[in-house]
């Protein structure tokens, strides 16, 4: 299964702090590991919201907000794509995680969907052909 673990942003981060040498190499270090395991697909932390906009969409109509946003707590300061067996593992993994914060923090867990989730939508598979067509040429893209 694929999941998204997401680090979630606290006030330092949306203040844009850079993390200290010592986060920066336990999180390299953890990277390896991560790496070394063959679980890790993809990661990165995320500038604070301030440089960042919010499009929202009703009907035809498209809204820009640009950032700072308020709520920290519901922001996102960076994420790993993991490939793991199942949720017990990415749960074990995240519990290794260096803190990614100076403070408190929380790392949110969540499956992503893959294309046999949808195959009660798609009787024929063309669309499940598709994504695996698509997902072979991003996979292409990234070895270059």
């Amino acid at each position: 299964m694929k999941v998204m673990v997401i680090v979630k942003a606290t006030d330092q981060s949306e203040a844009g702090a850079p993390p200290s040498q010592e986060l920066l190499a336990a999180m390299g270090k953890y990277n390896e590991e991560l790496a070394e395991a063959g679980i890790l697909l993809s990661g990165d932390g995320l500038k604070p919201s301030a440089q960042g906009a919010r499009v929202r969409f009703s009907g035809d109509r498209r809204e820009v907000t640009d950032g700072p946003f308020a709520e920290t707590k519901e922001l996102i300061a960076g994420f790993w794509l993991w490939r793991v067996e199942s949720m017990d593992e990415a749960i074990a993994w995240v519990k290794r995680c260096p803190n990614p914060m100076p403070g408190d923090s929380e790392i949110e867990i969540r499956p992503v969907f893959e294309a046999d989730d949808f195959a009660p939508s798609d009787p024929t598979g063309e669309l499940r052909a598709a994504e695996a067509r698509l997902q072979a040429r991003l996979d292409a893209q990234s070895t270059v």
